[in-house]
């Protein structure tokens, strides 16, 4: 048997379902997402629910969605009916999981669903299965075949069950202004938080190692202050202190190469003007970005009045594990 060949099939036959699912998003997806929004912005919680395989996507999708900002929880459909109706209150929204739409254990818990005020999103290939004609919206899930070879084991199926739960995740982001800040608020812990959470002004260079210099300095004494600071780049100031560009050791040695006065010459005739710079609160996350768009080596850091208050060295970033 050619493995390799065999796994392919197993992909291609995935790929193809997602492809058919990808093709079915429809206005009730739209309705769906619309759904959740109202709900959150009432307070209300996304209650996801399945059984077997589905039972198992329906603990990731809520954790998703969790981590997005959308408060969820899954409910057990085999306790549902003893005790864990619980979770359920008038205002949340019922996401239930089943590709036939006929699981005997979660029509079984749909009437006593249906006491409550609540709204039912089903995600099911057949939208006239008992399940879907009981919803308010439908996620259309359908697959030519299984992945499986008898076609039968949940594969193709869930991975298309898994897609349109992450595709509802980030759609519901996307509508309710979910910004990086807020992943990063519920992600205080770990390699996430880290990266996230630190500011600028926590990894900035100050002080001794932030060289500053007024325009009128010369060129020489911007390279014995960046040399003192062990930088390659300098902030220069206009008379009010705010900055008005920077100087690096590449323009030197450029200038050098045509003019070998230009050791005495005022640094701010050669200074880059209008510089890239970054506040000192923001997110150590965009000087990494900035980096890695402008190709700098080095990132000036201003207050509020723009005056320069350190430095950010890109060699720093991998020490921090922003990298």
């Amino acid at each position: 048997m050619n493995h390799i060949k065999r796994a392919r099939t197993v992909f291609d036959a995935e790929i193809a379902g997602l492809r058919a699912t990808r093709a079915r998003l429809d206005d009730q997806f739209v309705a769906a997402i619309e759904l959740v929004v109202r709900c959150l912005r009432n307070r209300g919680k996304l209650i996801v629910t399945g059984i077997g395989k589905s039972g198992n996507l329906a603990h990731k999708i809520a954790a998703t969605l969790t981590s997005t900002g959308t408060t969820s929880v899954v409910l057990d459909s085999v306790n549902a009916l003893h005790g864990d109706l619980g979770i359920v209150s008038d205002g949340d929204i019922v996401l239930a999981l089943s590709y036939s739409g006929e699981t005997e254990e979660l029509l079984r818990v749909l009437p006593a669903i249906k006491r409550f005020d609540v709204k039912l999103i089903a995600m099911t290939a057949y939208p006239r299965s008992n399940l879907g004609r009981h919803s308010d919206a439908i996620l259309n899930v359908q697959v030519p075949k299984e992945a499986c070879p008898f076609n039968l084991a949940p594969t193709s199926s869930t991975t298309a069950m898994l897609a349109m739960g992450d595709a509802l995740a980030m759609c519901v982001l996307d509508a309710r202004g979910f910004k990086k800040s807020d992943y990063a608020r519920l992600h205080p812990a770990g390699a996430i938080g880290s990266a996230m959470l630190v500011q600028i002004k926590d990894i900035m260079r100050t002080g001794d190692r932030n060289p500053i210099i007024a325009e009128r300095a010369t060129v020489k004494d911007a390279l014995l202050a960046m040399t003192a600071a062990k930088s390659g780049t300098i902030s220069v100031t206009d008379a009010r202190g705010k900055l008005a560009g920077v100087f690096t050791d590449g323009d030197f040695r450029r200038q050098m190469s045509r003019d070998p006065a230009v050791l005495d010459s005022p640094v701010g005739t050669f200074m880059t003007r209008n510089p890239i710079c970054i506040r000192h609160d923001a997110l150590a996350v965009e000087a990494l970005k900035i980096f890695q768009q402008r190709q700098i080596d080095d990132l000036v850091v201003v207050d509020e009045k723009k005056r320069p208050v350190g430095i950010v060295d890109s060699q720093d970033l991998p020490k921090l594990k922003l990298m």
